[in-house]
C-alpha cells in the first residue's frame, strides 16, 4: 500500500524562489542599516576611541548623562529641533503652494518645474558655498547694500540671523523633491469630485479644503516625514555655510557628531548622539502617522 505524500514540491519550489529573491535585499538592508544601528547602540554605552587594539569600556548611561548635562549639547538639540520643525513646515508650505500653481501642464509650468527642482540637483556642500558667497559679510547682497549707501546685514555673523538664514537656505535646497511629490499627489485628485464641487458653487479655498486636501493626505504624510528626517540630518550645508557658528548658533546634532565628536575620537559619545538622532527621526515619523490616523478617524466619525 503506497504512502500518501503530504508534501507539495511545487509549493516548496515557489517558496524557495520567493525567498531567494527577497533574501539579497534583506541581507543588504541588515548589513547597511540594522547592523550599524546595533553597533551604535552598543558603543553608546561605552568609552571608546576607535582604535582597534583598545577594547570598548562599558560605562552605562554616562554618555547620555554627558549629553543632557551639557548646555552646549542641549543647545545643539534645541537648534536641531528648530531646524527640523520650522524647516519642515516651510518646505511643505512652499512645495504645496508652488505645486498648486504649476499643476497644469503647459510650457511655462514645465519650465517652472525644472527651475524649482534644480536646487536639489546641486550638492549640499555646493549650496552652502553658493549662499556663503551671496550672504556672507563680503557677499553679493552686502556688497550691493554698501554700494546703495545702507548698512550691511549680518546674515551669517549674528547668531539669530545665521540660524534663520541657514533654515532659508536649507528650505531652498530641499523643496524641489517635495514639489514633485505634491505634483504627483495632485494628479490623483478625482476630476469628478473637483467638478462636483464647482457645480455646487464652492470657491477655490472651499474646493481645496473639502476635496484637494483630503486627497493629498498620504502625500502630505510622506512629504512631512521625508523632509523632517532630511532636516534632522542636516550637516553639509552647516559645514559649508556657517561651520556651526557664530558661537555655535547653527550647530546641529549631525554636525556635532561628524565634525566634533568623531574627529575627537570620542566614538562612544558620537554613538549616543547618533542614537538620539535615530530616536528623534522615529518619534517624528510616528507622530505624523498618529496625527494622520487621528484626523482620518475624526473625519469618519463626523461623516
Amino acid at each position: 500500500m503506497a504512502l500518501k505524500s503530504t508534501g507539495n514540491p511545487r509549493g516548496w519550489r515557489q517558496a524557495g524562489v520567493s525567498v531567494s529573491m527577497v533574501l539579497p535585499a534583506v541581507l543588504l538592508y541588515a548589513a547597511l542599516l540594522v547592523v550599524p544601528v546595533i553597533y551604535a547602540i552598543y558603543y553608546s554605552f561605552t568609552e571608546y576611541n576607535g582604535f582597534p587594539r583598545r577594547v570598548p569600556e562599558f560605562i552605562g548611561l554616562e554618555n547620555y548623562r554627558t549629553i543632557f548635562g551639557s548646555d552646549d549639547m542641549t543647545g545643539t538639540m534645541v537648534i536641531t529641533t528648530v531646524v527640523a520643525v520650522v524647516g519642515a513646515i516651510a518646505v511643505n508650505l512652499a512645495a504645496l503652494g508652488l505645486a498648486l500653481l504649476l499643476q497644469r501642464t503647459n510650457r511655462f509650468n514645465t519650465f517652472g518645474r525644472v527651475v524649482m527642482f534644480y536646487p536639489h540637483v546641486l550638492s549640499a556642500l555646493v549650496v552652502g558655498f553658493l549662499w556663503q558667497a551671496i550672504l556672507g559679510p563680503q557677499g553679493v547682497v552686502n556688497t550691493m547694500l554698501e554700494k546703495a549707501g545702507t548698512d550691511a546685514l549680518p546674515f551669517l555673523s549674528d547668531p539669530d540671523w545665521a540660524l534663520w538664514s541657514m533654515i532659508v537656505v536649507i528650505v531652498w535646497s530641499l523643496f524641489g523633491v517635495q514639489l514633485i511629490l505634491y505634483l504627483a499627489g495632485l494628479q490623483t485628485v478625482s476630476p469628478d469630485l473637483l467638478e462636483a464641487a464647482r457645480l455646487d458653487g464652492a470657491g477655490r479655498w472651499q474646493t481645496f479644503r473639502a476635496v484637494t486636501w483630503p486627497s493629498l493626505a498620504s502625500t502630505v504624510t510622506v512629504a512631512v516625514i521625508t523632509s523632517g528626517i532630511s532636516l534632522l540630518k542636516t550637516y553639509d550645508v552647516v559645514v559649508s555655510l556657517t561651520g556651526g557658528g557664530p558661537a555655535g548658533s547653527t550647530k546641529t546634532l549631525a554636525y556635532s557628531i561628524l565634525a566634533v565628536s568623531f574627529p575627537q575620537r570620542n566614538i562612544g559619545l558620537a554613538s549616543a548622539q547618533a542614537v538620539l538622532l535615530i530616536l528623534a527621526a522615529a518619534v517624528l515619523s510616528l507622530t505624523v502617522l498618529f496625527l494622520r490616523r487621528r484626523a482620518e478617524d475624526d473625519a469618519e466619525s463626523v461623516g
